[in-house]
This record gives structure tokens, C-alpha cells and sequence, in this order.
């Protein structure tokens, strides 16, 4: 009986450091080092960002002297397009939101200052940006994504894609009174009212 429980014992520890295993162990901590690095450099915005257009502009110089992938850089800028639209997008569609809870701006001092609470939030926004440019720099040393294309109708059709989107965007922000970024909004508190119907008020 000894011998059969140490021989499960040798087995239950082979198991343990079999290759697979530390692989994913191996896997798992580079995953929890760089999910702390994110972490860390969350209050970092404009350190985050000049890292992004550091990237941006490798890139840039990349394609410019190879004078291809402009399918890639294409795709790129789709996707680029598509982030931005979430990052002006409020959280709640202010339609739907109107239809059912009613309308939600401030109508008197009183009222609640409320800040713009975005869809795609500004970190996702920059590490989802950033991610994509790191891709396709990466996928410029590889010839099968370098698709012979004329590239200035494609630029063309993306800065009327972009034209279209950003006029549909605007008109939807003129519609419903709401500005993508809350610094330099006018804040609604009630001391302020208080002390004004104070003053009015006449002395004996």
C-alpha cells in the first residue's frame, strides 16, 4: 500500500512539472505582469499617448519607405474610425434614453450637473488604438498582406467615409446638446441658487 500511494505521489508531482503545465504557468504570469504594467500606466495620460503617436509615426515611416500595404493601413484606419466614433458616443443613446426616462439635461440651476460618461472609455480608447498600429506594423513584414491596390482611391473613399461619419456624428451632438468631454462645462449646484433667493428676500 506504501508503495502504490508513494508511486501516486510521484506521478500526481511528474504531472505537476510536466511541460504543459509550466507553459501555462509560465503564460500566466506574463499575463499578470502585463496587466499591472497597464495598470500603472492608467493615470498616464499624456505619457500614454505620446507613446501612441511614437508608434503611430514607426508606422507611418514604415510604410512610407516600403510603398505598400495600403490594404493593411486601409483597415487600419476602418478600425481607427470605428474607435472614434465610440470614444464621442455617449454611454446611453440620448433617443432611447429621452423615450424612456425623459429628458436628462439640466433645465434649472438646481438641477444636477451630470458628466459625459462615454461608450469606449479614453484607456480602452488608447489601448485599443495602440494595439491595432502595433499589429499592422507587425503585419508589413509579411509579404502576403502587401495587396497590390491604387491607393489614393482608397484614401479617397476613407476621407469620405470619415467626412460623412463625423457630419452624422455632429448633427447627432447638435440634436441632443451633449459635448464628448466634460472639462469646461458649467456645474449646477443649489448653494448658489440659495444664496440668490436669499438676497431677494425682503428685510424688516
Amino acid at each position: 500500500m506504501e508503495t502504490a500511494a508513494a508511486g501516486g505521489v510521484g506521478v500526481e508531482d511528474l504531472s505537476s512539472s510536466s511541460p504543459v503545465t509550466s507553459v501555462s504557468r509560465w503564460t500566466h504570469d506574463i499575463s499578470r505582469k502585463y496587466q499591472h504594467l497597464l495598470d500603472k500606466s492608467t493615470p498616464h495620460i499624456l505619457n500614454r499617448w505620446i507613446g501612441f503617436f511614437a508608434i503611430a509615426f514607426i508606422y507611418i515611416v514604415r510604410v512610407y519607405f516600403v510603398q505598400g500595404f495600403y490594404i493593411v493601413s486601409y483597415g487600419l484606419g476602418i478600425y481607427i474610425l470605428n474607435l472614434l466614433i465610440g470614444f464621442l458616443s455617449p454611454q446611453v443613446d440620448p433617443e432611447i434614453q429621452e423615450l424612456v426616462d425623459g429628458p436628462t439635461l439640466p433645465t434649472r440651476g438646481s438641477d444636477e450637473f451630470r458628466p459625459f460618461v462615454r461608450r469606449l472609455p479614453e484607456f480602452k480608447f488608447w489601448y485599443s488604438i495602440t494595439k491595432a498600429f502595433c499589429i499592422a506594423f507587425v503585419m508589413t513584414f509579411f509579404s502576403v498582406f502587401d495587396v497590390p491596390v491604387f491607393w489614393p482611391i482608397l484614401l479617397f473613399y476613407w476621407m469620405v467615409l470619415f467626412t460623412l461619419t463625423m457630419r452624422r456624428q455632429i448633427m447627432h451632438m447638435i440634436k441632443y446638446k451633449y459635448v464628448p468631454f466634460s472639462f469646461g462645462k458649467q456645474r449646477y449646484g443649489g448653494k448658489r441658487t440659495s444664496s440668490t433667493e436669499d438676497m431677494s428676500l425682503p428685510h424688516d
